[in-house]
């Protein structure tokens, strides 16, 4: 009995209390709070969601990852430049197989190193040049060129990992994405290119009196499309590192400008023009300046037939026309910093502007040096690795006085 009447009195106090809210009118401010209750939990929990991907989202600090990442590839290409300038002098022709993974483990046992300098002993140069090469003066050579393709490879893991990982953080934007597709495409058209290169200078050319070397037109194709690479990542680079200057769009700045992006052009192709005198020796011919010998115009400066024969492949010509390209990059350089010594400039630029006239007058005595000198190879290789510095002044000029993006 007990028991039943308290479970009736329960109920009876549920029901009242019940009613007593819907009388009230409370209910709805009840259910007013639940919902705002509801929908704040709701905003905190999307919040909390959408956090770490707003955090994906390029900006400034990914921006800046990106500038450091691409300059230091940049500077890795450099280092491939250089290399393979001190590397064309003996090493190139020492390799004579092409692996992408096999050959990234050099010759281990004496065995192994007799079978490789076996497989040189079947092509042109060691026939004609190295016949009387020892052995250990085969592995020095080898070294060179193995050292060359393992920094060819260094480059092409520092472009390509990082991009993958990049783009899976979401740090690249849509325009950027097509950027690093097209650098990395292009490292692996870089080595590609530089095997086919190495085949040149493989090939017997019964019908030729001259020293093996590769091709002076492949060559040209894969130092040009080294450097299209470096200039490539280190404007980008240095285009996401340092924003534009705002600068008035007078008429001044607009002649500059396109005075800026002239000169680079040509110390552009005055390194170019380096790659065929490279590839004919012809450093090795009118070792003298100003003049060619005795002559300002050498006599058999157009000895090939047909004409434009002679541009590519007579190494008088090629080393003339060096030197007329040199003395144009140096002439509108000079001009470049005169005329800007006019105007009103962002202290940065003036500062690369500068040091392009000091970079260009240095690379000027470097490249007489080497040629009074009989191209010495430390010297041949300081000179060449002067048209890299020269070359990145040039772009570090044209980043600073980019226009704003609209």
């Amino acid at each position: 009995m007990l028991l039943s009447s308290l479970r009736t009195t329960v109920l009876c106090g549920c029901r009242s209390v019940g009613k007593g809210f819907q009388h009230s009118g409370r209910t709805p401010h009840l259910r007013q709070w639940l919902v705002k209750r509801g929908q704040s939990t709701v905003t905190v929990e999307a919040g909390a969601t959408s956090a770490p991907a707003a955090a994906t989202v390029p900006n400034a600090a990914t921006n800046r990852i990106l500038g450091r990442w691409l300059l230091g590839c940049s500077g890795l290409v450099v280092g491939a430049v250089v290399l393979g300038g001190v590397t064309s002098f003996d090493g190139w022709l020492s390799m004579v197989d092409w692996h992408l993974v096999r050959e990234m483990k050099p010759p281990q046992s004496q065995a192994e190193w007799e079978a490789e300098f076996s497989k040189y002993q079947q092509f042109p140069e060691f026939k004609i040049m190295n016949h009387d090469m020892t052995l250990s003066e085969f592995k020095f050579i080898f070294y060179m060129e193995w050292g060359h393709r393992m920094w060819g490879r260094l480059v092409g893991l520092a472009y390509i990992l990082p991009t993958i990982y990049f783009w899976r953080k979401g740090y690249f934007t849509r325009s950027m994405k097509g950027k690093v597709l097209g650098l990395c495409g292009f490292v692996f058209f870089q080595g590609l290119l530089g095997w086919y290169m190495v085949k040149s200078g493989l090939e017997e050319k019964p019908e030729s009196y001259d020293i093996p070397r590769v091709s002076q037109y492949r060559l040209s194709a894969h130092l040009g499309s080294a450097l299209l690479l470096y200039c490539a990542s280190l404007w980008t680079g240095l285009t996401l590192l340092r924003p534009a200057h705002k600068l008035a769009e007078t008429r001044q700045l607009m002649q500059l400008r396109r005075f800026a992006k002239g000169t680079g052009a040509l110390v552009f192709l005055t390194a170019l023009s380096g790659a065929f005198v490279a590839g004919l020796d012809a450093g090795l011919v009118y070792n003298s300046f100003p003049k060619m010998g005795e002559r300002w115009i050498p006599d058999d400066l157009l000895a090939f037939s047909p004409t434009l024969k002679n541009f590519f492949e007579n190494p008088t010509t090629v080393q003339f026309d060096h030197r007329i390209l040199a003395i144009s990059s140096l002439t509108a350089i000079t001009g470049l910093y005169m005329f800007s010594r006019r105007m009103v400039l962002p202290r940065r630029a003036k500062i690369a502007i500068s040091l392009l006239a000091a970079m260009a007058y240095t690379q000027v005595a470097l490249g007489i040096s080497t040629l009074l000198l009989y191209v010495p190879t430390p010297l041949a290789a300081t000179h060449q690795s002067g048209s890299v510095a020269l070359l990145t002044l040039a772009i570090w000029v044209l980043a600073e006085l980019r226009k704003l993006p609209k």
